[in-house]
């Protein structure tokens, strides 16, 4: 089975070691290399990392659409499957006709809902309790193609975006030898999405991720695990900023002013929100590493009664 691979970030990289080892990658592409750190010096996409390392032709193209040159390349390799998992850009329809069998996406959601950039941060945001993988054809859209194969897995109270993403990005990659093999041997049907049913996940984007301590603590603490590892959610303490990357929902009401901090100890900071109390277990501040506050507060002070905006 000779498979294309189209994939870019960390999300990506199980899916094609599971493919190098079942099947034939003959090609990857992923996006070009790009600034970072500090120092801002290219590096590899995580996905260019590891096909090098089994030294896999690696093609980085800045669009495919109207790249007569990459379409070619992508022709003369004569794909069975092109296999695209986070590419980052939308294929058209010359190279999704180019494979003897198709165009297999993998996405992190079921779908219909949450098609687009971020499906992990939004359900959790929106306080799903459950998410999944799916595999499905490609289509001109946006995550519109025909259903393949897809799988549920529960998100507990506490998982953040991070967490649940580590969980999805591992048995996505068996899904997609699944679904590999389900096509070759005729024992999958393709389902179509209803439309009327999807939602949108947007990228993610710095500037929404300040807290409105207005919204419930449950919501609060699901903007917060969904919003972590990246971008972070924040509020501002006394004119700084304050990252937080863990919170906990516990049983107590307030009369306090939202946002209002009113118990500082170990356990972390009590915040009052518009419905219920919060728990901030671990917190930034500019310049610093991320501490849980019952370390924080062994050499700094934060005070009772001041309000987080």
């Amino acid at each position: 089975m000779n498979i294309i691979f189209m994939g870019t970030p960390e999300f990506s990289v199980p899916s094609l070691l599971k493919l190098i080892k079942e099947f034939k990658v003959s090609a990857v592409f992923t996006q070009p290399d790009r600034p970072k750190g500090r120092g801002k010096n290219l590096a590899m996409s995580a996905v260019k990392q590891l096909a090098t390392t089994y030294n896999i032709p690696v093609y980085q193209p800045l669009k495919l659409r109207n790249n007569e040159e990459m379409i070619e390349t992508i022709k003369d390799l004569k794909p069975d499957f092109i296999v695209v998992v986070a590419f980052g850009q939308i294929l058209p329809k010359e190279v999704l006709d180019i494979p003897k069998y198709a165009c297999v996406n993998l996405h992190a959601s079921l779908l219909p809902k949450y098609r687009g950039a971020a499906p992990i941060n939004w359900c959790i945001i929106d306080g799903e309790t459950k998410s999944g993988n799916t595999t499905m054809l490609m289509g001109e859209g946006l995550d519109t193609g025909d259903i393949l194969l897809s799988e549920e897995v529960e998100i507990s109270n506490n998982i953040t975006a991070g967490e649940l993403t580590e969980v999805l990005m591992d048995s996505g990659a068996d899904l997609l030898v699944e679904t590999i093999n389900g096509i070759v041997n005729n024992k999958i049907t393709p389902i179509k999405q209803e439309n009327k049913l999807s939602t949108y996940a947007s990228k993610l984007e710095k500037k929404m991720a300040n807290i409105s301590w207005n919204n419930s603590s449950s919501n609060i603490h699901n903007f917060i695990r969904g919003l972590n590892p990246s971008p972070i959610a924040y509020t501002h303490y006394e004119n700084k900023v304050m990252k937080i990357y863990k919170s906990r929902i516990i049983n107590e009401q307030s009369d306090k002013q939202s946002g209002s901090i009113i118990e500082v100890s170990k356990e972390g900071l009590r915040v009052s929100t518009g419905n219920g109390v919060l728990l901030i277990e671990e917190i930034q501040f500019p310049g610093k590493k991320p501490l849980k506050v019952k370390d924080y507060i062994i050499g700094n002070k934060i005070n009772v009664g001041t309000i987080l905006k």
